[in-house]
């Protein structure tokens, strides 16, 4: 069984899976391509040493010593790495446990909430409010709470993909549903630009968390409190949806004309917990977690993802992905 275990850790891809790292921030990794710069520096240093240093030993000692050296730096920085990674691991899973453990008891005060706002009790109109506010912020950590438990099985390699073939405008008209009346009183007209599109082969989802989160941010970020258009702003909040076949992959988009991402922030739209100034400035609420959930599905189900975004003009965002079976798959 020791040796067994010894043997693997020579194994680099599979210590990059433990340890839930891609292959080139493995420790492992690290170690091989610093051996191989210890060697061909040490041979460097020989040819070197027998060309311009005329005693042997003086120069036999010199590379002992630059190798020795090398050797030593190299082992404190992997592990270094190592305990980098370790710290890593530890923390994603304390996520995902703490975030399995709030679920329950979130569920059950959504539940007893439900119950107090429902059927024949007799409530007076202060507490039905504030049994309200309540219950909106019972959703609020639910949602959070399914955020960070969906980047934890993303970082750690987890979180299930299943490819089949579905019907992405049946799936788009559920996703509309489910945000038409959040959009009717954010006063949003939205417009959809739509061609014939045929069953995808894809992960149904994947393409539905983008889509829903997507629309979510452009209905969020429109311009004023419930889609009231500023001072001076003549055009009406909008969301343009727009989708179609582009090669082998379906490109979906989003764009709104709402408060737009700054030039600045625009490099870090995508990273966990961000959230630009103007945003924050607005007091929408958000954890920063959804692009960066977003993105990293998209990338996992072979796609890509963009946007194009000026301040107080407005955004677009966009996907695409593979949308046609692989030949040769089952």
């Amino acid at each position: 069984m020791a040796i067994k275990e010894t043997v693997s850790q020579f194994n680099i891809v599979e210590q990059a899976k433990k340890q839930g790292v891609p292959l080139w921030q493995s420790p492992q990794f690290l170690f091989v391509i610093m051996g191989i710069v210890i060697m061909a520096s040490t041979v460097t240093s020989y040819v070197l040493g027998v060309r311009y240093i005329e005693d042997p030993q003086i120069s036999l000692l010199l590379i002992l010593g630059l190798t020795m050296g090398e050797l030593v730096i190299a082992f404190l920085i992997t592990q270094s790495f190592e305990r980098l990674v370790e710290a890593n691991r530890l923390k994603a899973e304390f996520v995902s446990i703490v975030s399995h453990q709030l679920r329950s008891p979130l569920t059950n005060l959504k539940w007893g909430l439900d119950f107090l706002m429902t059927g024949e009790r007799v409530i007076t109109k202060e507490q039905s409010m504030h049994l309200q506010i309540l219950k909106e912020n019972t959703a609020r950590m639910n949602e959070l709470v399914d955020d960070l438990l969906t980047v934890s099985r993303v970082e750690q390699g987890t979180m299930p993909f299943q490819r089949k073939e579905f019907s992405f405008e049946e799936l788009l008209s559920h996703v509309l549903a489910e945000f038409q009346s959040f959009i009717q009183a954010s006063n949003i007209e939205l417009k959809i630009e739509k061609e014939r599109i045929p069953p995808i082969f894809n992960d149904p989802s994947v393409t539905r968390h983008a889509m829903a989160n997507l629309l979510d941010n452009a209905v969020r970020y429109a311009w004023g409190e419930h889609g009231a258009v500023p001072a001076g702003r003549k055009q009406k909040n909008y969301i343009k949806i727009r989708y179609r076949i582009d090669g082998s992959n379906l490109r979906f988009e989003i764009e709104d004309n709402g408060v737009g991402i700054p030039k600045e922030d625009q490099k870090y739209i995508f990273q966990k917990f961000f959230r630009s100034r103007n945003v924050v400035r607005r007091q929408t609420q958000g954890s920063g977690l959804g692009l960066y959930i977003v993105k990293s599905l998209v990338e996992k189900a072979g796609g890509t993802i963009g946007f194009t975004s000026e301040e107080n003009k407005g955004s677009t965002f966009w996907f695409l992905l593979p949308a046609v079976k692989p030949a040769g798959s089952a």
